[in-house]
């Protein structure tokens, strides 16, 4: 008998010492479910979610039981898809509007500079018209040319038409053109690039310039001297560069190309100039 209440003791004794084990593996079972839960929720499909919420919200908002009406949840989601298609078909009516206020702003009117932009460029139009025009009338389309190039309108003047062989004085020839040139310049509104150039041959020996830097700034110098102090124009109107052979216009090994880059330009610019 005592023997046997001995072996009971004993089992209950090792039974409550294993206890926590049971309470352990719950612990670990709960932990488990909670990780399992934070993975469901971190996985989660917004779009869905969204869904479900907006569906649910309807639901309470509108009365509709979700048990007792018979699609609940469903019908509340088709709802919202009709809603969405609806917005938009707004949406697109809405589009159109913007559309037609965005129309109504590109037809504002322009801008005083753009105004001004149109202007000049109906007036370098004019000017090209004109200058062309002189030439054909005066048989001078082998020493004065005309084009319209991106940075303006370019006036491009024979040397022959301009110069003795060498020397930066104008000759009397010259100048009636000068001076119809001069008349179309007043009043354009734009800068005007006077712009000597020289083929590749040297300076003759005892000219009273060093090389054809010299001699190409020179030659430029002397329209824009015409234009200022003979013709009363605006010296802010100019500018003036010599190039010398370095932008020629034809090949220099030819007595043809030699002779077309032997010229001054006169570049009416494309700009406006900065008004004070």
């Amino acid at each position: 008998m005592r023997q046997r209440n001995r072996r009971k003791q004993h089992a209950e004794g090792r039974e409550s010492n294993d206890r926590w084990m049971i309470t352990y593996a719950d612990l670990i079972t709960l932990l488990l479910i909670f990780f399992v839960i934070m993975y469901a929720m971190s996985s989660l499909d917004v779009q869905k979610y969204k869904i479900v919420t907006g569906s649910l919200s309807e639901t309470f908002r509108s009365g509709i039981p979700v048990l007792e009406g018979g699609d609940g949840i469903l019908e509340s989601q088709q709802e919202t898809e009709n809603s969405g298609s609806t917005n938009s078909q707004d949406n697109g009516t809405g589009s159109e509007a913007a559309g037609t206020a965005n129309a109504g702003e590109a037809a504002q009117p322009p801008s005083s500079r753009e105004l001004a932009f149109k202007e000049q460029e109906a007036k370098l139009a004019s000017l090209m018209g004109v200058i062309t025009k002189y030439v054909e009338d005066n048989n001078l389309g082998d020493q004065i040319f005309v084009a319209d190039k991106p940075q303006g309108i370019a006036i491009t003047l024979s040397d022959r038409f301009l110069f003795d062989a060498g020397k930066a004085e104008l000759k009397a020839p010259a100048f009636p053109a000068l001076r119809q040139l001069s008349g179309l310049f007043r009043g354009i509104g734009a800068s005007i690039s006077i712009e000597g150039h020289t083929d590749n041959t040297p300076v003759s020996v005892g000219s009273r310039y060093n090389d054809n830097w010299e001699l190409s700034g020179a030659r430029a110098l002397s329209i824009l001297r015409f234009f200022l102090d003979n013709e009363g124009l605006d010296p802010d109107t100019f500018q003036y560069a010599g190039y010398a052979d370095t932008r020629p216009a034809a090949d220099n090994t030819t007595l043809l190309g030699k002779q077309k880059n032997r010229r001054v330009e006169l570049i009416v610019l494309r700009q406006l100039q900065d008004e004070e």
